[in-house]
């Protein structure tokens, strides 16, 4: 029952949000803003928006727009290095969980001297404490699918070892600001409001049958999961139907909260591992093909069942009452958000890789394997793979 909560962030969350920026009390006067090195945040007039209601509150702004999709480090010590530039006392993230995760390292790297590798715990990182406070973040997100606006991890990528790892996780690094207005959610293509909303989906699943699950975690998870296997449908079918976006802002926003009260499991691991190496492999895509032998792997087990019938009934299946019952709820909202048959073939993954993506899972991020329900073993980890892989 025992739990550790501490969530600060102020937290606008509704649409229409985005216009009551310029009356916030803001951490600075100079502002970095970071988006994405893609077209849509200008394109959909979010940026100038966005420009117009920090320069309404006193606010100049220096814009980086060199964010990967899946961000990398030498575009975080870059995006430092342009804060320091131009002498910014804060950065606003503008966009999804890539946007947001980088803003994050590079308020962290912008107030700190060295490499984000020096303070990164795992893998072939150093583990060292930063010894400077990060500057202040504000976080607008675009996307409904990493929870990033109001936790205080960043995800990176390290391109010279291929690590994907979650970096960051001190107080200091949670927003101090996050908008999240669904009405910037609606230009989100069908694909990726799939994509981004099993990401949201897993972040509360996992958490769910985490180790470190607790009462308050469960509140939060089984509400997040509830909305998103709802309405994700809806939003991917109709991008413009607001209430499903809102809903699915809903849960995704829940399930960045219950990312900070429990702990994600390995399937995370395991989906960093084929990003890293396959840098356009959409993480909420590379989720999507894992989960279904993924959850398999532990029903089987019989470790958690009650867990499992009480996700699927979150999920709409009022009558479940076997763990089974949550991976058909699971590939049937798979089917009805048309992403049922994503290939790791089809995003250049080969088989040769299995295992080595499995080595790579669990020296990168090992720390959420001991949050699964029970052990995992190597074998278990590229059995996992070989069964989802096509």
């Amino acid at each position: 029952m025992s739990f550790k909560m501490y969530v600060p962030t102020r937290n606008l969350f509704g649409c229409g949000m985005l216009s009551r920026l310029h009356k916030q009390k803001l951490p600075g006067k100079r502002a970095m803003l970071v988006i994405s090195n893609g077209k849509s945040t200008r394109a959909n007039g979010y940026l100038a928006r966005t420009e117009q209601e920090l320069q309404l509150a006193g606010t100049e702004c220096f814009v980086f727009d060199q964010i990967e999709p899946n961000p990398r480090k030498a575009t975080v010590m870059a995006g430092a290095a342009f804060a320091r530039a131009n002498a910014c006392d804060f950065v606003v993230a503008l966009g999804g969980g890539s946007v947001m995760d980088a803003s994050k390292l590079i308020a962290l790297m912008a107030a700190n001297d060295g490499d984000l590798w020096d303070y990164v715990s795992g893998g072939t990182g150093k583990g060292q404490k930063a010894p400077n406070r990060p500057l202040p973040v504000v976080c607008i997100t675009t996307t409904a699918g990493t929870g990033s606006e109001i936790d205080q991890w960043g995800v990176i990528t390290n391109e010279l070892t291929h690590e994907k790892i979650g970096c960051g996780g001190m107080d200091s690094l949670f927003p101090v600001l996050a908008i999240v207005d669904p009405e910037l959610m609606t230009s989100v293509p069908p694909k990726f409001t799939a994509y981004q909303g099993f990401d949201a989906l897993f972040h509360a699943t996992e958490c769910y049958l985490s180790r470190s699950h607790n009462l308050m975690s469960d509140m939060y998870a089984l509400t997040a999961i509830e909305n998103l296997a709802s309405y994700l449908p809806i939003a991917v079918r109709d991008g413009n139907n607001l209430e499903a976006r809102e809903r699915v802002a809903f849960g995704n926003n829940l399930s960045g909260v219950v990312m900070t009260i429990s702990n994600c499991t390995s399937e995370h691991s395991m989906e960093h591992a084929m990003s890293a190496y396959h840098q356009d492999l959409p993480h909420g895509a590379g989720l999507i093909m894992i989960s279904l032998a993924y959850y398999a792997h532990f029903v089987a087990e019989h470790i958690c069942d009650e867990r499992f019938i009480r996700m699927a009934q979150a999920m709409g299946a009022r009558d479940a009452d076997k763990p089974e019952d949550f991976l058909t709820a699971l590939e049937a909202l798979q089917r009805a958000c048309g992403v049922a048959e994503l290939k790791m073939s089809d995003f250049g993954i080969d088989r040769t890789e299995l295992d080595d993506m499995a080595k790579n899972a669990r020296e990168t991020m090992g720390a959420l394997f001991s949050c699964d329900p029970c052990p995992m073993s190597h074998a278990q980890c590229v059995a996992i793979y070989e069964k989802s892989y096509r």
